[in-house]
């Protein structure tokens, strides 16, 4: 490594990890007083409030790392564009290639940093996240377990789940069990699978067992077709179900082989198992974006402001990007592998022409 080399990865992590850490504390903040009446009014002990809110800085984390990485090359080379450092260098017969050398090196780092921590870290942190509370209603779990078979606890009721479809809000291998006061089974609900419509729940391929609270008789019947009033809406399931961010690449790929081998749709999971690989390269590809707008001279002509304004929107075009091909996926209008990769590919090329365009 070279002296101007060094001086810019010395510079780089320098202002990188000032701006890392002043996102992480403002996104944090904002998060705290958003929802620190909810916490309180549920009765938490300081304890979990505390476990609550530092178990969700690994996710924060992962998910502003690479704008991050975007803002501090922007920064480094728009203050050597300020002070004429670049046109120096490059009169000293420095190419650009030399310059952005260690920004790529450090991209490719970062990312594989970035994979190992969202695959060893974020997923303990989410579930520990979610066993405090849900973070999408701010209350406490109604889920006696996240993996794939599911137990909602109602008002004298139990459900269980063998599976749910997102994408169909189909749910399928129903069990719903009745209570009397004394807690003595009443009545059992058995059904192949059930559809959410017109506001309410249907259940195909029923069984309902009646018990006799006198003897030990039960009345038996089948239905094809069973409207039934439960206690949950598919919102309330999607938060529930196993959260593809509470597993590590391995334990998603094993929760999709026994989703699929009992039959069932894992397109979703399958866009999210691709997805973990995907999105830690978008550091390497923020690194030449970075790079790519700074060495042009744009972040010159309006200073730190214009760098972060084009740091911010490239960050917001990319995961607006990135979020909509998941969506095509989840719906199963591109293929899992593609739904992943599309938004890097795109960027990527952005990041080539901007970088082999440059004087």
């Amino acid at each position: 490594m070279t002296i101007v080399q060094a001086y810019i990865t010395r510079m780089f992590f320098k202002y990188f990890g000032v701006v890392l850490t002043m996102v992480t504390i403002v996104y944090l903040a904002i998060d705290f007083f958003g929802r620190i009446d909810k916490l309180i009014a549920l009765a938490l002990p300081p304890s979990d409030i505390i476990a609550y809110f530092l178990s969700k800085i690994p996710l924060i984390i992962s998910q502003i790392l690479p704008a991050a990485l975007l803002l501090g090359v922007l920064i480094v080379f728009g203050l050597m564009s300020k002070n004429n450092e670049i046109i120096a260098l490059k009169s000293g017969g420095i190419s650009v290639l030399s310059l952005t050398r260690p920004v790529i090196v450090i991209g490719v780092i970062l990312s594989l940093v970035l994979f190992v921590f969202s695959e060893a870290v974020v997923p303990v942190a989410n579930s520990r996240v979610r066993e405090i509370i849900d973070p999408d209603t701010g209350e406490r779990r109604m889920v006696a377990s996240r993996e794939r078979n599911i137990w909602i606890r109602g008002d004298r009721s139990i459900t269980h789940i063998a599976y749910y479809n997102p994408a169909e809000s189909a749910i399928h291998g129903v069990i719903v069990i009745y209570f009397d006061d004394a807690f003595a089974m009443k009545e059992r609900i058995d059904a192949q699978r059930g559809e959410f419509a017109d506001n309410g729940w249907i259940l195909y391929d029923g069984m309902v067992q009646r018990f006799d609270e006198n003897d030990d008789h039960h009345v038996v019947s089948i239905h094809e077709r069973l409207e039934i009033d439960l206690n949950f809406l598919p919102d309330d399931l999607l938060r529930v179900v196993a959260e593809s961010e509470e597993m590590n690449f391995l334990a998603l790929l094993n929760y999709i082989r026994k989703v699929e081998q009992d039959g069932y749709d894992a397109t979703r999971y399958r866009v999210d198992l691709h997805a973990k690989i995907a999105f830690p390269w978008v550091c390497l590809i923020m690194a030449l974006i970075g790079s790519g707008i700074a060495l042009r001279g744009k972040t010159r002509e309006g200073g730190l402001a214009a760098g972060f304004a084009y740091g911010i929107a490239t960050a917001f075009l990319y995961w607006g990007c990135y979020s909509f091909c998941l969506s095509l996926g989840y719906g199963y209008l591109l293929p899992p592998p593609a739904a992943a990769w599309a938004a890097n590919v795109l960027f990527m090329g952005i990041a080539g022409l901007l970088i082999f365009n440059l004087d």
